[in-house]
């Protein structure tokens, strides 16, 4: 082990450590806990054979997501990423087509292969733009022709992604995607959205979610992320094409049968969660702004990149990298104390994601009280003021 490893080692609290500390979790929405209503509405949920199409609360929430978003119909599904690649596996109709994904997409780096290794499918990546959305002139020039060369692929799909986490959780802008959607259908090539935060989307633009996925063929959307619900996503889109779902979620494990508890947590979700969103929306921005209030010059956020809930923040390599401001924000430091009291108080550890060297992920969700807001933010100062110090000496 390299002497630098053994520092980021000690640097990390054990688990006995953790235990003595406030930990204030910003990985991700993903880590959102069903608060006693939710559990309330899990516990009194009616429930049937989900197989036999006789859940009662499955068939409600999924009629209800198919009327939020206008479309004919929707399934439940056990994740987003399932929802991604039974849509893909639908819309290409046989393998060895082509699906087009931007190249920040989750598609693409963060779902394992999933259209190359299951479903027979390659993708071809274009580049996303700083917002999220494709580079349209090499959108245009990737697109295989309707009858393409014997040697070519057909192209088979368009996938984009709303609220885009790779490029900071931005909103793609709906007159974009009208045109896109436009294309397409020109083209006669389906478009699908990975929306796996598209109520983000909606509630940041203030229009119903509809109206975002207006031009979209398919839409899968995450009930366990900002909505707070413990497990499941949505799939949606025409009759026959849910009706094709059904079938490949059946061969690839996905059906479940009296799944009408987790349903439950999705329809209290959508009846109680979505409007909320707008308070993680606005706690992103106060660490932001508490960021940039620091004016460091190793620890920058762009304030004009923020949209929802997801924060990039830009660590400057030559003083220290990433992986270290990470360590530093859930070490419990002994130097951290209250000078207005004569008890240390808790130490706080703030988690969150490192996306490469110089880059680090918070996540605000519906879990983080302002309490625990306002501590984050002061560990934050504090490990920032660390940092400064350190690399002007």
């Amino acid at each position: 082990m390299s002497s630098q490893l053994k520092v980021y080692e000690k640097l990390v609290p054990s688990e006995n450590d953790l235990q003595l500390t406030e930990v204030i979790d910003l990985r991700s929405d993903t880590v959102t806990k069903p608060d006693v209503h939710m559990r309330q509405a899990m516990f009194d949920a009616e429930v049937g054979d989900d197989g036999y199409g006789e859940d009662p609360t499955i068939n409600l929430l999924e009629e209800k997501a198919s009327k939020l978003f206008e479309k004919e119909a929707a399934i439940f599904l056990p994740s987003g990423l399932m929802g991604n690649l039974i849509a893909m596996m639908v819309h290409s109709k046989q393998r060895g087509g082509e699906v087009i994904v931007g190249h920040k997409s989750h598609i693409l780096l963060w779902e394992q292969g999933g259209a190359s290794q299951i479903a027979g499918l390659q993708m071809r990546e274009v580049k996303n733009l700083d917002d999220g959305t494709l580079d349209m002139t090499e959108l245009l020039g990737k697109i295989r022709p309707e009858f393409p060369d014997p040697h070519e692929p057909y192209t088979t799909l368009v996938c984009i992604e709303n609220t885009h986490n790779y490029c900071g959780g931005t909103i793609l802008p709906v007159e974009w995607i009208d045109q896109l959607g436009k294309l397409t259908k020109e083209k006669n090539i389906p478009l699908h959205m990975d929306g796996a935060r598209v109520f983000n989307a909606a509630v940041g633009l203030g229009v119903p979610v509809s109206r975002i996925v207006k031009h979209c063929d398919s839409v899968t959307f995450c009930l366990s992320k900002g909505l707070g619900a413990p497990i499941g996503s949505i799939l949606i889109g025409e009759k026959l094409f849910i009706e094709k779902s059904r079938r490949i979620r059946k061969v690839l494990g996905g059906a479940m049968r009296q799944a009408g508890i987790v349903a439950a947590a999705g329809l209290y979700a959508l009846d109680n969660c979505v409007e909320r969103l707008a308070d993680d929306h606005r706690n992103a921005k106060k660490i932001a702004y508490a960021i940039q209030r620091m004016a460091s010059p190793n620890v920058t956020v762009n304030l004009d990149a923020l949209d929802t809930n997801i924060l990039l923040v830009n660590i400057n390599p030559s003083g220290v990298d990433a992986k270290y401001f990470v360590s530093e924000l859930i070490k419990v430091d002994a130097d951290e104390g209250d000078s207005k009291s004569n008890n240390k108080i808790r130490s706080t550890a703030v988690r969150i994601a490192q996306i490469n060297n110089a880059r680090v992920r918070f996540v605000t969700h519906k879990n983080i009280t302002d309490k625990d807001l306002d501590m984050a933010i002061e560990k934050i100062k504090y490990v920032i003021g660390k940092i400064d110090t350190s690399c002007s000496r």
